[in-house]
């Protein structure tokens, strides 16, 4: 005999892969880690202070 088969259970199962794969996409196409995206701002920071520190004052 044939398995019985949940066609709303199947239906949800391929939307959420096709949004898992869409959402891997837009992640490699537009985003970074949290780890980057901390990196580049601690490295910002760190920039701004050195040059605030290396500021003349008249």
């Amino acid at each position: 005999m044939a398995e019985i088969l949940n066609l709303n259970r199947a239906r949800k199962a391929k939307a959420k892969a096709e949004d898992k794969t869409r959402a891997a996409e837009n992640r490699a196409k537009f985003g970074l880690s949290k780890v980057e995206k901390t990196l580049d701002a601690a490295r910002a920071a760190k920039l701004r202070r050195d040059l605030d520190g290396a500021k003349c004052e008249d």
